[in-house]
Order: structure tokens, then sequence, then C-alpha cells
């Protein structure tokens, strides 16, 4: 749990430790406190001890910076007796430096006796040398400590340092390599918090989220203080700070923990005008800073600490003063004014509902959400007040956190029985339970509301079938599709007026699709009539697009679906909000790996894996797990051979997650040769009766069913295979979308090559079947099925000694693979062409940055140049966490553990 968002760093401690015992190491680890410079060093010290190695630690401190060789003294005191081996001048000159000898000791002697005991020590056993704080050491220990590292070449030493800071303190010799720690990632911050004991959930939890911006000791302190827990001694040391300063800059520093760093606002409503001289004793406390009118606390527990440590009276005096202040800034007074006020207030809880509907038009959603929750708290009426919590509900979806959602529903449930209103939070809810991977209670949920409790708004029915739509892909029951029909035939009744909203024949056509993917999805799609072709305007255009590619990805019309999705997503409107990336992205990211567009499938993994892991999405999580694997196996190289781990969720009601790992898992041991075990994965997404596991994924994987079919040779896996492949061709019915054509098509040549029971296929039949796979331009819109349906045709031909006809589709295969990069197949079909009687060009060079994501591809090569992160995040818009984050990111990826690294790797890139 330490150690999370830590792997880059500690993998430079574990290099710098276990590197000492052929030759000397040493770094240095810089951060903000709180940031787990200590945790790693203890890390580092926990595995040379383990390793046998000679521990030596000290520890800077304030009272004994100034004194003499106070830290060399700490280090060397357990030593001490091996000084006696010290010839008399070096002997004496420790002991004059240490106190225990009169006199004052001579400064080269004192260097030279540390650098010959050092040596002495780490000739019978490797020493590491630890210094925590060395920012705070004496000036005279740090001399003599850079001396001996200047000058030692075989000792087998390491020296692990830590300071305050991002910046290395200048008594630390600067040949030392430096690694800074900066905040956690969000994901990663998520993950810590949800390890610790009694981790907060729903809107606290991503509140603490929020305030700790990514420091891990943040993290620990605010969620313990959420529980009621916080440690008295962190309390302590910020407290004591802050009671060290004047009365008036602590009363100045409650004003500015609880606004927006403005620092205008923060003194106009403290009264105190322009005075900064208020600020100093507070700067030179180094607590916070001022600069380009802004007031930023050093450490966001100094800003928790200055606000919660003031009484209850002068907190609501500051909001009030606050509020007073920011009259021309409505959304922002009525915060201050909810914060002050002490109970129901209609006049502040209509302020701030205006403020979430203003949130939602510039796209803050959280915000929104938030208001809205707080203006429903404020709420006098019940009616007025579940109303404002199921609004809550709405915005909270799009923020995507399915625990503060169920708690919201909470409130509603127990304040009204308006249909609609439950309608709206059901709906709400609905979601974020399918999001918590909990199908069969988001379709109980969902079907109570549109049958029992039927709103009255169509369009609060119609997004109650929606989100029960989506629920039936997810879990890909049969059960939960079957009431589609009807409900759409119901919204087909009540929609026919001019209550209809806008996108009701769009969001028609897409609960169609749903309803029956193999008989409506490829219709509508190719319909030049259908709606969902018909272009709308605001927010109507995005729920559009989702439509578009919604129906296209059921249609495998993988091309339209990307399209389609990426504009949705990519339009400046509010909902490109979580909510709607989650909701698309799996049928996004399959799409993309379909398509061959690689590194934009890492690029929104990347973004989702993050999303899942602060929002705690469990299936969104476990698909991205899936897809990731999926996308390893298929780059093929040295690592490629790991099947996925398998997530603890209840995947018999996430059957559409269920597919996807069992495609990640068949095709790791398809890679890896073992056809038993591919085949045994790939079987079981269907029945023993044929009936696929989910009825739109698992027939995408056919083809590689077959595949790991004739891998093992085997006569009853080819026969059982052939009844299944008949099997999907008829459920597919006359007209299959060209994708499962071809890949049944691919299946049923593949099928042909095993010897069965009833003799060999005719090889006429398992020719055609071959070039009925390659033959359709369509299928280059899914290149990397193209190019095996390519490969295994050539391989046929050769092994019927037709190498010429052999050639062409080998070398078209190969530049896709190469082309994707798809390494293993590559290779495979390199070999084939040398068989074949061909020279295939040979294998590009390894590219370094292959694994990296084209954001990091980015930052690497910029940070290799030399520049600095705000100068990174300057150029390519970002914020400097996030290119800080995504180098910490690439290191693994490069095999290298710092930025001093990346030149020597990157060379002409």
């Amino acid at each position: 749990m330490d150690l999370v968002g830590r792997t880059a760093e500690h993998t430079a401690v574990r290099d710098a430790v276990d590197g000492a015992a052929s030759g000397p190491r040493a770094l240095l680890l810089l951060g903000d406190p709180g940031e787990g410079r200590t945790t790693l060093l203890a890390a580092g010290t926990e595995r040379a001890t383990a390793a046998g190695y000679l521990v030596l630690a000290g520890q800077g401190c304030p009272a004994e910076s100034e004194q003499p060789f106070a830290a060399l003294h700490q280090l060397l005191r357990p030593v001490l007796t091996a000084v006696d081996d010290l010839t008399a001048h070096l002997r004496d000159a420790v002991l004059t430096a240490f106190g225990l000898a009169p006199g004052v000791p001579d400064p080269t002697s004192l260097r030279v006796a540390v650098l010959t005991l050092l040596g002495a020590l780490s000739a019978r056993r490797p020493v590491l040398l630890v210094v925590d704080d060395v920012h705070l050491a004496d000036r005279d220990s740090c001399a003599v400590l850079g001396f001996a590292l200047r000058r030692l070449s075989t000792e087998r030493l390491v020296v692990l340092l830590a300071a305050r800071g991002a910046v290395r303190p200048s008594r630390v010799d600067a040949s030392v390599p430096a690694v800074v720690l900066g905040p956690l990632s969000e994901g990663d911050a998520a993950r810590l918090l949800d390890a610790l004991p009694g981790a907060p959930t729903g809107r606290a939890r991503l509140d603490v989220l929020r305030q700790a911006a990514g420091s891990p000791l943040a993290l620990v302190e605010l969620a313990r203080a959420v529980g009621g827990t916080a440690a008295p001694w962190v309390r302590e040391v910020f407290a004591d700070r802050l009671r060290d300063l004047p009365e008036d800059t602590r009363r100045l520093l409650v004003y500015a923990a609880a606004d927006h760093d403005d620092l205008a606002t923060t003194m106009a409503a403290a009264g105190i005008g322009d005075d900064l001289t208020r600020w100093a004793p507070a700067e030179d406390a180094d607590l916070l800073s001022i600069a380009d009118g802004r007031v930023r606390f050093r450490h966001p527990l100094v800003r928790a600490a200055a606000y919660h440590g003031a009484p209850a009276a002068l907190r609501a005096r500051v909001h009030r003063d606050l509020a007073d202040a920011l009259a021309a800034t409505p959304d922002r007074r009525a915060w201050h004014l909810a914060a002050a006020a002490v109970g129901p207030d209609e006049d502040v809880a209509a302020a701030l509902e205006g403020t979430a509907a203003l949130a939602r038009l510039h796209g803050g959603v959280f915000a929104a959400a938030r208001a809205l929750e707080r203006a429903a708290e404020c709420t006098p009426d019940p009616g007025e007040r579940a109303r404002r919590y199921a609004g809550a509900i709405t915005a909270a979806d799009d923020v995507g956190d399915p625990a503060w959602v169920r708690d919201l529903h909470r409130q509603v449930t127990r304040l009204t029985d308006d249909p609609d209103v439950l309608g709206v939070a059901a709906c709400g809810a609905g979601r974020a339970l399918s999001l918590s991977a909990r199908q069969r209670e988001a379709f109980t949920l969902l079907l109570t509301g549109l049958r029992e409790q039927r709103p009255r708004a169509v369009g609060t029915a119609l997004a109650l079938t929606g989100a029960l739509a989506a629920v039936s892909v997810q879990s890909g029951l049969p059960e939960h599709r079957a009431p589609l029909p009807d409900l759409l035939a119901r919204l087909d009744r009540d929609a026919t007026g001019p209550a209809a909203p806008q996108v009701w024949a769009v969001l028609r056509e897409d609960l169609l699709a749903h309803a029956d993917p193999a008989a409506n999805a490829v219709r509508i799609v190719r319909s030049e009539h259908a709606a969902v072709h018909r272009g709308l305007t605001g927010a109507a255009e995005v729920t559009r697009l989702l439509c578009l590619g919604s129906v296209a990805w059921l249609a495998d019309e993988s091309d339209t679906a990307v399209t389609a999705f990426r504009q949705a997503l990519a339009a400046p409107h509010p909902q490109r909000s979580t909510g709607a990336v989650v909701r698309c992205a799996p049928a996004l990211a399959s799409a993309l790996i379909a398509t061959g567009r690689w590194a934009e499938a890492d690029d929104l993994l990347d973004e989702v894996s993050v999303v899942a892991a602060v929002h705690r999405l469990h299936h969104l999580a476990a698909d991205v797990v899936a897809l990731r694997a999926e996308l390893v196996v298929l780059r093929g190289g040295p690592g490629a051979r790991v099947a996925p781990g398998w997530p603890s969720i209840e995947l018999d009601e996430n059957r559409a997650t269920h597919a996807r790992l069992l495609r990640a898992a068949g095709l790791a041991a398809l890679v890896d040769g073992d056809g038993e075990t591919a085949y045994r994965h790939f079987r079981a997404l269907f029945a023993a009766d044929g009936t696929p596991l989910h009825h739109v994924l698992s027939a995408h994987s056919v083809a590689d069913l077959a595949a790991a079919a004739r891998l093992t040779g085997d006569a009853g896996h080819a026969d059982d295979t052939a009844a299944l492949i008949a099997a999907e061709r008829a459920r597919h019915g006359g007209q299959p979308t060209t994708r499962m054509r071809l890949l049944l098509r691919h299946a049923e040549a593949l099928v042909g090559e095993v010897e069965r029971a009833d003799g060999p296929a005719p090889l006429a039949d398992t020719e055609r079947a071959y070039r009925l796979a390659v033959v359709d331009p369509a299928g280059e819109q899914w290149p990397l099925e193209r190019a095996c349906a390519r490969l295994h045709y050539a391989r046929w031909l050769r092994r019927r000694r037709r190498a010429l006809e052999a050639r062409p589709l080998l070398s078209a295969a190969l530049d896709t693979f190469t082309r994707l990069g798809a390494v293993d197949l590559a290779d495979r079909t390199r070999a084939e062409l040398r068989a074949s009687g061909a020279a295939p060009d040979p294998a590009p060079a390894a590219d370094p940055l292959a694994e990296l994501t084209s954001q990091q591809r980015e930052i690497v090569r910029l940070a290799a140049r030399g520049l600095r992160n705000r100068e990174i995040a300057e150029q390519l818009f970002l914020s400097h966490r996030t290119v800080g984050s995504h180098l910490h990111a690439a290191y693994p990826k490069l095999g290298i553990s710092g930025r001093h690294q990346l030149r020597d790797v990157l060379g002409d890139h």
C-alpha cells in the first residue's frame, strides 16, 4: 500500500541497492512532505538488510543543522570501534571531529579518514548509508560525504539521501542522481485511498481525492478526518506551525483556505485592503506562497489545518464576508452563503440550484452535482428537496461515481413517491449499479421504475429504457433483453405528440438495435433515411452521435462506430462528461483494436483506467484489464504471454466483461502455442448447446476458436467447432454483418484443415472458404483479422506446394502485422515467407517508444531534449502534474529509472 504509484521510484532505489554489490551507487530522493521519501528509504533499507548489507543511518534535524559533523557522527557511531584500525593521524582526526579527543580536526585528514573507513567496511560486506532530511544535515558532514562519494570507484557502497522540495540542496554533491517525487496520479491516489482501513465512499471520497491533490500524506490524514480518526500528531504538527504566526496572519489564512486562492477577493473580504505585509509571516514559515494574484498553500494539509482549526463562529463569519465580497460572482457567492447557513434556507437553496445550472453549462458536472446536493440539504420543503436530490443524481451520474449516486438515491426514495422524481432517481441509480457490476439489481430497479412507478414524463421513461438496454448489453443475459420490445412499443404509444423529445427517433432506433442486434442493427446503420444519420443541434447532437456509435458497434460497422464515438467525445459540450466516456469506452476500445488503431486504444484505456480507479467502476476496471491484455498479446514480444488476472466481480451477470477476459486469455494461450488451453477459453464463449455466452462478443472469436481447434489437431474439437460455426451462421440469418461473414468463412477454412471423424473436408471447399475470407475489399476495415486470414490461407497453399500463390498473401500479411506492431505474428509470417522461397525484408529494429502511448511518447521526447515539466506542460496544454505522471509511467516501460537516462535510450528519436 505504501508504495502505490511509486513503481519507478522504487525501481530506482532497488537498482541502486542491488548495484552496490559490484560498485558504489548513490541516489537522492526529492519531494514535498508526505510524498513517500521516507517510505522509499525504508524499502531500500529493508532490501539492503535482507541482502546482508551493513546499514548506517542518519537523520537531519533543525537542532543539529549548525553543529559540525553531527550527521556524520550519527552515521558512523555504530562502527566507531573500526576507527582504531586507522593510522594514528586519521584516527585522531575522526575522534577530534566527534569531540572524543581535544583539538581541532584537520579537514583533509578527516575526509581521507572517512574515505578509508568506508573502503575498509565495504571490503568486508556491502554498506548502505542512509540520510533522511539531508537538507537539514550540517554542511560539514555533507562536505565530508561529498568528498568520499567523488573518490569511490570500486567500493561496495550505496548512499541513499532524501530531502524536502523539488530542488537539490546545495550541500548535496551535484554528481548524485536525483529522483523527484511528484504528486500521485489520480488513479494511483484513488488506489491508495481505497487501500486504507475505513476508506470513505461516495462524494466524501471524491472530496478527499480533490483536496489531497495527489499527496499520499494528505490522502491518509483527510481520510482519517472523514472517519473521525485523524492522527493527533499530524494535526499538531501543522497546528504548531500555525500557532507561531501572528493572530492577524492566522485569521487571514482562514479566509484564504475558505476560498479559491483568489488573492484580491481574500484580502477584500478580510478588510485589509492591499497590505501584503500581513502574509509575510506565513510565507517565511513556508506555509504558502503569493504569486500571480493567487494564494497557494504549500501542502493540502496546511489549508485543511488553517480552516478546520478555526472556531465554527469564525468560519461562518469568514464565509459571510466572502459572500459579500463576491456579490458580482453569484456562483461562488452561493457557496459561501451555504457554508455560513446553519439550517434550511430556500433562498440559499435556490441560489445553489442556479449555480448548478451555470456549472452544467460550462461542463462542470462535479460542481453541478455538488451544488444540487447542497441545495437539497438547504431546502425546507421535502418535495422540493427530493427534486433537487434527483437533479444531483443526474449530474453525479455524469461524474460517473456509483457510490455517490446510490447515496443520493436513498435520499430521494425516503422523501417522495412522485413517479417522475423517482424515475429520474432510478435511472441514475440503475446506471450506478451497472457500473458497480451489479447488473441484476440494476435491471430490477429500472424495470420497477418503468412498470410499477411509471413516470409521466416521456423523457424520463425514455432514459430509463435506455439505461435498461445498456444493462442488457453488459449483462448479456437473455432475460434482460426480453422486456425491451414491449417497453419500446409502450414508448411508441406515449411519444407521439409534441411532448416527444427532439432525439426520440434516434433513441428509438438505438433501442431497436439493442433489443435485437442481429435483426435491426445492420438495417438501421445502412439505411440512408435512419434518424441516427441526421444531424441535430447542441446536446441532442452528442446524444445522436453516441447512439450512432452504439448502433454501428452492434452492427459490426467498426469504422463508423469509431468515428461517431470520437466526434461525440470531442464535442465542446457539457455532455463530454465522465459518464459519457465510461458508457461508450469498452465498445470504442474494442472497435479501435479491431480497426488497428492500437495507440489510440492505449490512450483511451489509460484515461478509462484512471476514471475506473477514481470512481470505483468495477466492471469497467475489469474491461480495461481484458482489453489491455488483448493488446499486449496482439503486439507480441517479451511479456506477451501473460494471461489477464480475473477480477472479483460476478461474471455471470457481467457477460460482456467475461467474454473479453476469455478472449484475452485465449489469445495469450494461442500465441504461446498452447492449443488445448486456447480452445478451452474460446469454447467457454459458447454453452454446450452452442448458445453464445454474449450475444454480440462471443461471435467475434469464432475464427480464433477454429484456429485453436486446428492447432490441437483433435477431430472431436474440430467437429464441435464446425457445429458451433453452423449454429452461428444460422443465428445471424441470411444476411450476417460483413465482419461475421468473413470470420465465419475464415473459421470454416481452418476447421476444414483438420482430419475429422467423417474424413477430411474437400480441398475445394476449404480453399473456397479461404478465398471468400480474403477477397472482399470490405475486410480491410479489420486489418488484423484480414492479415491472419491471409497468413493461414498462405500457409495452407504452401503446404500444398503452391508457394508462388502464397507469397503475395504473406507479403500483404507481413506489411499489416509490421504496421500494427504485431511482433510475433510478423516473425511467423517472415518464417513462412522464407519457407516459400522468398527473401523478406529484415525485421526493423525495435522501437524503444513502442510500448508508450502517443502522449507519453511526445512527453518523453521533450523531456529528453532537456525541457522541464512545466515547459512541456505549456507546449502540450497539460498540467505539470499530468506530465510528471506520464513520465513516471514511461520509465519502467523504457527500462530506466529516471529522467537523466532518457537521452541515452532515445538516441535519434
